[in-house]
């Protein structure tokens, strides 16, 4: 019993760890969106997103999965107390790491524009100002991931807040020095300048994490070498058979990666080439693009991340569980992963849809309507998506890298065929195809994802409290956010101040409602992240029967 509360409480930690993290960095990510947008421009922002989704995918080939894989790795070892074959992961993934990010920053300086939609060629030097980012970014991975296997979330979160901070400064006076230096004009060159200067922010970021996350290793390195030497005595692997196997499930974990996060840029491609060929003007469509990319999916992103770091947190200790045959022991976590997740993704939907205009108007002043409208339509993407993600690391931790991939794969396939069929279709759709499509490939995905765990672990969910309780608790929140946000605009005519207290107000209203409808205990709600707030909040509510 000690030990299942102990690895609850690990989880929950690090889950909050992550979790604290990731809202801070997104915080900061939507506010320097603000400047950002002002001085780029719709045009500049849609060059922006089109540098940013394709850099984001040649990611993926040189770090996004890095982090996963070597956390896995890692944590399996460390569960079987082989510490010295642990750091010989590090070390392979370490050169893995070096070499593959290497190949793809040059290829990306080079032959990148050939992978960009032909009609949008001034995207190009904000995508070659990437280039040395993917290098830096796959030797971070590298570190994240190490740390994370020895559940220790606190480098990682801090290194990700500094990332975003440095980011943000950088994107921002360095797109405004550059269009003021070569193009105080404006016009299409102020927009390929100032988008430069925002990719620029994306490398200084990535940089001051890795030196943050270099420093924290060099200080704990006597820690790492007490470790090793507590090692089991077994035998230990061969650095040519570590790689192959790091090869071996990487490999499947970045296609099913790539395929998770690739959908954005085939799409980004397809609206552009599409629309294109049918007469549509280019930097109309780049404007509706950089609303779509630089403040729906923003916003959108923000529940999705955290979803993302609950199931980097419930990772090791899945990985763990499963390689010492505890199925039982997955399944707790998982439901509990779930649980946690959806607590937060449903009301932040409904939050999301009921407010969407006042949120787009407060916060991105410089988007239009079409901003708004795609985030009243499309917030459902959040629950799909996040299950998505939840689902995918499920497989990916207990070793069905390849059912992941295979899953991913159908459900991208059904997604740009149905985002084909509706721009040739339909094009008045527009944008709104995008969205439509990536709500489909998602949903799909989550429901093969769902199938494969009943098949692998027998797995099945909790419905009260996962996702019952939350979704009636957020329809009553949504009604009350509506009713006051409006009301109070109504009389006073200040956005900012009515959509605070309107949240504010709902957030507390969707606690109580939560407690009620779920019938958790003080106890149950304590092992949430930051449930010591939470319980003496709703016991001042009264909220507690």
């Amino acid at each position: 019993m000690k030990q299942e509360t102990d690895n609850n409480s690990s989880l929950v930690k690090n889950a909050s760890i992550l979790m604290v993290a990731t809202i801070i960095s997104r915080v900061i990510g939507l506010l320097y969106r603000r400047p950002l947008g002002q001085v780029l421009g719709a045009v500049g922002l849609g060059y922006y997103g089109l540098a940013s989704n394709l850099y984001t995918i040649l990611l993926l080939i040189s770090s996004y999965s890095i982090p996963m894989a070597v956390s896995k790795n890692v944590s399996e070892r460390i569960a079987l107390r082989q510490y010295r074959n642990a750091e010989k992961i590090f070390r392979a993934a370490m050169l893995y790491a070096v070499v593959v990010g290497g190949v793809t920053a040059l290829f990306t300086w080079f032959a990148g524009r050939l992978l960009l939609p032909p009609n949008q060629p001034n995207a190009v030097p904000a995508l070659r100002m990437l280039a040395p980012t993917i290098f830096f970014s796959a030797i971070l991975g590298v570190y994240r991931g190490y740390f994370q296997a020895y559940r220790t979330m606190t480098p990682t979160s801090v290194s990700q807040i500094l990332e975003q901070i440095v980011n943000a400064i950088v994107s921002v006076f360095g797109a405004w020095i550059l269009i003021r230096t070569f193009a105080p004009q404006g016009g299409t060159q102020a927009a390929v300048y100032g988008s430069m200067g925002g990719t620029m922010g994306t490398g200084a970021g990535v940089l001051t994490g890795l030196l943050f996350m270099l420093f924290v290793y060099g200080i704990n390195r006597k820690w790492f070498r007490k470790k090793r030497s507590q090692d089991v005595g077994s035998e230990e692997e061969r650095y040519g058979d570590i790689l192959k196997k790091l090869v071996l499930m990487i490999t499947p974990i970045i296609f099913t990666s790539f395929i998770y996060n690739c959908s954005a840029y085939l799409d980004s491609y397809l609206y552009s080439s599409i629309l294109g060929w049918k007469g549509f003007d280019a930097e109309l469509l780049s404007a509706a693009y950089g609303e779509y990319s630089n403040f729906y999916m923003p916003l959108i992103g923000i529940p999705l991340a955290l979803a993302s770091a609950s199931t980097s947190a419930m990772m090791p200790e899945t990985a763990g569980r499963h390689a010492t045959g505890d199925i039982a022991g997955v399944n707790r976590e998982v439901r509990r992963t779930l649980q946690l997740s959806m607590f937060i993704c449903i009301p932040a939907m409904v939050g999301l849809t009921v407010l969407a205009f006042p949120i787009m108007g407060v916060l991105f002043p410089s988007s239009t309507d079409l901003a708004a409208k795609l985030m009243l339509t499309g917030s459902v993407f959040i629950i799909t998506d996040s299950f998505s993600i939840i689902t995918g690391g499920v497989l990916q931790s207990i070793g069905r890298q390849r059912t992941a991939l295979l899953n991913a794969g159908v459900s991208l396939l059904v997604n740009l065929a149905s985002l084909a069929a509706m721009l040739y279709a339909f094009s008045a759709l527009d944008i709104y195809a995008v969205m439509l499509s990536n709500i489909l490939f998602s949903a799909v995905c989550c429901i093969m994802n769902v199938f494969s765990m009943r098949k692998y672990l027998g797995f099945r969910s909790e419905i009260r409290r996962t996702y019952s309780a939350p979704l009636l608790a957020s329809a009553l929140m949504g009604i009350l956010a509506v009713a006051v946000y409006y009301g109070l605009f109504t009389v006073t005519r200040r956005p900012f101040i009515c959509l605070m207290i309107a949240v504010v107000l709902a957030m507390l209203a969707y606690m109580m409602l939560y407690v009620r409808f779920s019938g958790i205990s003080e106890e149950e709600m304590l092992h949430f992240p930051m449930g010591g707030r939470l319980v003496r909040i709703l016991r001042r509510m009264k909220a507690f029967r």
